[in-house]
């Protein structure tokens, strides 16, 4: 069995300005860019953790809270949530600050399925994601059923 490690050891925050080429007609950042930069943060997360290659295998429902605007800060906060063998996953917020206007908003979150890869391009095993906070073993302990949900979905 490999040695675990904590969940800080894996936290990611990634972020970028929002820029024209990624709008859409609105002035409002793409769907697909945010969803983008999302598998961006969830992958260096992943890594950080399985200190390996590693590929998305799935991501969960996204729903958009809040517009991002051109010119805004788009933040990605990204961590493991729990590991299955040689899958992990991975839950990434993404919030829009506003810099000139000192303003903070939640836009979206997901949930990632990355798997872990020899060098081979196998499956490989992961260490154990140890859950230090409350909240962390709350999301482990979310992440467990939303496992079981995602395989319920793949058996029917």
């Amino acid at each position: 069995m490999l040695e675990g490690r904590p969940v800080r050891e894996s936290i990611t925050e990634y972020s970028e300005f929002a820029l024209p080429n990624d709008a859409n007609h609105l002035g409002n950042l793409l769907g697909g860019k945010v969803m983008h930069l999302v598998d961006i943060a969830g992958a260096i997360a992943a890594m950080r953790h399985a200190r390996r290659p590693v590929v998305t295998v799935s991501i969960d429902s996204m729903s958009f809270l809040h517009p991002v605007h051109i010119g805004q800060l788009v933040i990605l906060r990204a961590s493991v949530n729990r590991v299955f063998r040689t899958s992990m996953e991975v839950g990434v917020k993404v919030v829009m600050e506003d810099l000139t206007a000192a303003v903070v908003k939640h836009t979206s979150s997901a949930y990632l399925t990355f798997v872990a890869l020899d060098e081979n391009g196998n499956p490989a095993e992961v260490s154990p994601v140890i859950p230090e906070t409350t909240e962390e073993k709350r999301r482990f302990e979310d992440a467990g059923r939303r496992r079981e949900h995602r395989l319920g979905l793949r058996r029917r």
